[in-house]
């Protein structure tokens, strides 16, 4: 085969076939096929699509493309959960105790944040010890010590995902359903689990802004699992407003903890009960709505909380946090933002929200940027709540002073104000599986 072929095949519309697709992948993970020819093959993926059975194909070989995890010697069924990601979206926080407490196994590898907050393995990072560096024979200790393991990425999987990643965000092709779609599941299909619940944030804070352009990602990725024979599902969720009122690593860890004792905000205790009954469902705990009732009753009666406490201990990290929330990373510096006006707050500009925080610190605008654990802020209203002028909106937390004033202009920049209420947020939009969508 010769890649020129290949790229001039998908240029014209054409479809590459099975071997086509894994013969590339494997000479660009060894190093014999240049970056110049793949970046040309991913324009004309862009500008062409690929068809439902070619996308299976590049996630199976990105999956095949180094080790995956074996968790066959795991107890019970195993489960996994993903989130295109969204501001404050803590929920794996929460989700995955609950799952692992009603009898789910779960090993959860998630990766740093690149963008407004810090990823899932930041945010653990907050917690004082914990480790999520573990070796494979770690962190399946840990999971069948616990039923539940949340680590980075570890070992040597799906390699050709992160070459094809680092090359798409320099050549302007990160914008492809397939691509996408391919991306986050060939890493899900090398984790090992059979049941994988993902979550397609739509929004202004979310990747995708439109309902339809998340619907289209959220059944790619179904496709894919049915082509692959994993058990896999959509939840289309809101991000047009910040989940929860924190946003921030040790913040949003507070929160989850919160939130896993029956305290925490509405939305995130709704959704994340939600995630983890379909989670359930999927992997044959019963229907959604009985499941609804497994997590819930996890949640009340204080195991989700005991769950996480279990493996913070087993990971090297401090469990006096679920009841000192002091022993978390601390600002030394907070603003608080008062709102200039008297009226209904009507909107947030999320992605602007989220923005702020990581110019106080809590992101990375590269991927070599240090975080600020203890950086973010703390809303105090939502939109559709009374304020008057002078009130309280927020709290902004930083390390470095300097950064609070032209943060505080910016998030007053992204929030809007009005006369009226508007109309009550809408937190699930749709469930899509192989059975197709369900308006939710």
């Amino acid at each position: 085969m010769h890649m020129v072929d290949l790229i001039q095949k998908k240029r014209r519309g054409g479809s590459l076939t099975q071997e086509e697709i894994h013969w590339m992948i494997r000479g660009y993970t060894r190093g014999e096929i240049p970056d110049y020819q793949v970046s040309a093959l991913l324009m004309a993926i862009c500008f062409q699509g690929m068809d439902p059975q070619e996308t299976a194909q590049l996630t199976l070989a990105m999956a095949q493309s180094g080790a995956s995890l074996d968790l066959s010697a795991l107890p019970g069924a195993k489960g996994d959960k993903h989130s295109t990601g969204g501001v404050g979206d803590k929920t794996t926080l929460v989700v995955a105790p609950l799952a692992a407490a009603c009898g789910l196994t779960m090993v959860k590898l998630s990766g740093r944040g690149l963008g407004h907050t810090g990823g899932t393995v930041d945010k653990l990072a907050a917690i004082p010890g914990f480790r999520t560096d573990l070796t494979v024979q770690e962190l399946l200790k840990v999971a069948s010590d616990t039923g539940l393991c949340l680590a980075g990425h570890t070992g040597n999987l799906a390699p050709a995902d992160q070459k094809l990643y680092a090359l798409r965000d320099v050549t302007g092709t990160v914008d492809s359903i397939p691509l996408i779609a391919s991306s986050i599941m060939s890493k899900k299909l090398a984790c090992g689990a059979q049941s994988i619940l993902l979550d397609v944030k739509v929004g202004s804070g979310a990747l995708m802004k439109t309902r339809q352009e998340a619907l289209e990602l959220a059944q790619t990725m179904v496709d894919i699992g049915r082509r692959c024979h994993r058990q896999v599902a959509c939840l289309l969720t809101d991000m047009d407003i910040p989940l929860g009122f924190a946003v921030g690593n040790a913040l949003e860890v507070q929160e989850a903890i919160d939130t896993l004792k029956g305290q925490g905000p509405r939305d995130v205790t709704e959704l994340s009960l939600a995630l983890t009954a379909h989670l359930l469902a999927l992997a044959g705990f019963g229907t959604p709505k009985a499941c609804l009732e497994q997590a819930r009753q996890a949640l009340l009666d204080g195991r989700g909380l005991a769950k996480l406490g279990q493996v913070i201990q087993a990971q090297g990290g401090d469990p006096a946090i679920l009841t000192n929330p002091r022993r978390l990373p601390q600002a030394e510096h907070v603003l608080t933002v008062l709102s200039p006006i008297t009226g209904y707050l009507t909107a947030m500009d999320t992605e602007g929200c989220g923005r702020t925080c990581m110019h106080l610190g809590a992101g990375r605008e590269r991927k070599e940027d240090p975080i600020d654990l203890t950086a973010g802020l703390v809303f105090h209203v939502k939109p559709g709540d009374f304020v008057q002028r002078g009130e309280p909106v927020a709290q902004l937390f930083a390390q470095d002073p300097a950064r609070l004033i032209p943060a505080r202009e910016e998030l007053l920049q992204a929030l809007s104000w009005g006369d009226t209420p508007p109309r009550p947020q809408t937190l699930i939009h749709a469930l899509v599986t192989q059975d197709g969508v369900q308006l939710q």
